[in-house]
């Protein structure tokens, strides 16, 4: 039963980084990549339909990205999508191939995204927080049952504590290094001196 609600409570901890993983990429660091359009959805034939499925998306150079639309009858209408999206993108269509260029991130632009990554991070930490607390009520509901003692109960909150200590500091170090990524932007600039 104890490992029963271990296991549990980890594989909701790992969802939530999962989660976190997946709302990290949905924030644009100023480089191409494909994972950035991960949240475009594009009216097809009535139905709401992410970019993914029906295109292949590419990086074409450090800064580029470039669509290829499977059906070339919706390309202007995964263009307007892709303006549409709160991403802030320019798609420019030639030919059956649509380009987005990613634009240089502004100071105030890269501060906003940090502030954004912050608020992921907490997400997911309050998300492990309450895997933590279930694991533990359904821990106190045992004792109060009488299928386990005190002190097999406090063994076991020690146990999902120190996982949940686990947990956190893996998001503590997926908003580290996003913190870096969207601070590394400048260098190129530097260098260019």
């Amino acid at each position: 039963m104890i490992d029963d609600i271990h296991l549990d409570a980890e594989a909701r901890m790992e969802k939530a980084i999962e989660a976190l993983g997946q709302n990290f990429n949905k924030i644009r660091t100023g480089r191409a990549h494909p994972s950035i359009l991960d949240g475009v959805r594009v009216d097809y034939y009535g139905a709401e339909t992410p970019l993914k499925q029906l295109a292949s998306i590419n990086v074409e150079d450090a800064r580029t990205l470039a669509v290829s639309v499977f059906d070339k009858s919706i390309t202007p209408d995964v263009e307007k999508a892709i303006m549409k999206s709160d991403l802030g993108l320019n798609p420019s269509t030639a030919g059956d191939v649509i380009r987005i260029p990613m634009p240089m991130l502004t100071e105030e632009t890269r501060r906003g995204y940090i502030k954004q990554a912050r608020a992921e991070a907490e997400s997911g930490r309050v998300s492990i927080r309450n895997a933590r607390r279930d694991a533990n009520g359904m821990l106190k509901d045992l004792v109060k049952d009488k299928d386990i003692s005190e002190d097999e109960e406090r063994r076991a909150q020690d146990a999902v504590q120190k996982l949940t200590d686990t947990y956190v500091a893996k998001v503590e170090a997926a908003l580290t290094a996003k913190e870096a990524d969207l601070m590394e932007i400048r260098a190129p600039s530097v260098r260019g001196r």
